[in-house]
């Protein structure tokens, strides 16, 4: 099996997901990454017992047209050496979960015959799967509608896989492992790394209201953003409010917390879904078609989270978490939908998929 694509964590380790799926339903199964030279999945793969290529490739730059000079000789720099890869691999089936590098490779896949599969985490679709859709056998979705973008007859709808030692901790147990007070009310806020910088912004515009409301904070800031926040308000705050650069230890994060704040990516709302999380989402603005937006909404309309848009953000979000939090019928509501809309088994059902084209 080869699988391509990467880029971003919400690409990357879905894809990490089905290979360590079908590594287990099928030890004796060959698996092979293909990815962008330079980009995190080079890094990762390794890191979790797999082989990975490396293509030169990259997406188109809007901000400058200089840098798209060199994306023709890319692409066919990228083209020749996935159709390499294929010859000398000869994998079975070839797997593209959304990213430049997955368009050379399925390309060159079907120019052999050999059968292809897509996974799209969003609810709506990146362009390289856009692209490769007529030719895919198979186009595994996590949301309602994608007969929208897709031929309704190819979709199979399995959630979007998640890391599997994912778990929920008991609240006091969790909350004792993050140095909090196991008995007071507890929000957990993450922005990503870039996508931080709007929640961190509102977090500072109403530091005072949380300190003053006796809530305890996780706060993820970001590496990016950390020091200068540290600097800015750390003399500040309490044993009830922490920041952090990066949460290490998700599982307690999740745990100890009564409300979650984060963005709206694909891997993300799986997570919060599956653990059965009360959220506030806020969609980031710096994504492809505002596709966080319609994730966002996907768990809205079944009442599974709250929406805050970015650009009211600073002014609405601190307020509204505090409001949610003292009403428990609303939290227990949030939970309850969040769970109704888990897909737990996504990986092994995209697995069992992969299988029968095999077969």
């Amino acid at each position: 099996m080869a699988i391509s694509g990467g880029g971003t964590g919400g690409h990357l380790f879905p894809a990490i997901a089905i290979a360590q799926k079908v590594k287990e339903m099928s030890p004796e199964s060959e698996v092979l990454f293909v990815g962008a030279e330079g980009k995190m999945e080079m890094e990762k793969v390794p890191k979790y017992g797999f082989t990975i290529k490396g293509l030169w490739i990259s997406g188109f730059n809007r901000q400058s047209m200089m840098k798209n000079i060199s994306l023709p000789f890319k692409l066919i720099s990228s083209l020749t050496k996935a159709m390499g890869i294929i010859r000398k691999f000869k994998p079975d089936i070839a797997i593209g979960v959304g990213g430049y590098a997955s368009g050379p490779l399925l390309w060159a896949a079907n120019r052999k015959g050999i059968p292809t599969m897509l996974q799209e985490q969003n609810s709506f679709p990146g362009i390289t799967n856009k692209m490769l859709a007529p030719r895919a056998k198979k186009i595994c979705v996590a949301f309602d509608g994608m007969d929208r973008f897709f031929a309704k007859d190819k979709l199979v709808k399995t959630g979007n896989p998640i890391r599997e030692n994912i778990r929920l901790i008991e609240k006091t147990t969790a909350r004792k492992k993050t140095g909090f007070d196991p008995n007071q009310k507890t929000i957990l806020i993450v922005g990503g790394s870039l996508g931080a910088r709007t929640l961190n912004e509102a977090m500072k515009a109403h530091l005072d209201a949380l300190l003053q409301s006796g809530v305890q904070v996780l706060w993820q800031t970001g590496k990016l953003y950390y020091d200068q926040i540290n600097a800015e308000i750390g003399e500040r705050l309490t044993d009830k409010i922490k920041i952090t650069a990066f949460i290490d230890d998700m599982d307690a994060a999740y745990g100890a917390a009564d409300l979650v704040i984060s963005r709206a990516g694909a891997l993300s709302i799986s997570e919060l879904t599956y653990l059965g999380k009360a959220c506030i989402l806020v969609p980031s603005p710096n994504v492809a078609e505002d596709h966080q937006t319609k994730n966002a909404m996907a768990l809205v309309e079944t009442g599974a989270a709250i929406l805050v848009n970015d650009k009211e953000a600073v002014q609405q979000l601190v307020p509204k978490a505090l409001e949610v939090l003292q009403d428990e019928s609303q939290i227990e509501q949030l939970e309850k939908q969040a769970k109704n809309l888990a897909m737990p088994n996504a990986a092994e059902h995209i697995a069992q998929e992969i299988f029968k084209l095999v077969n």
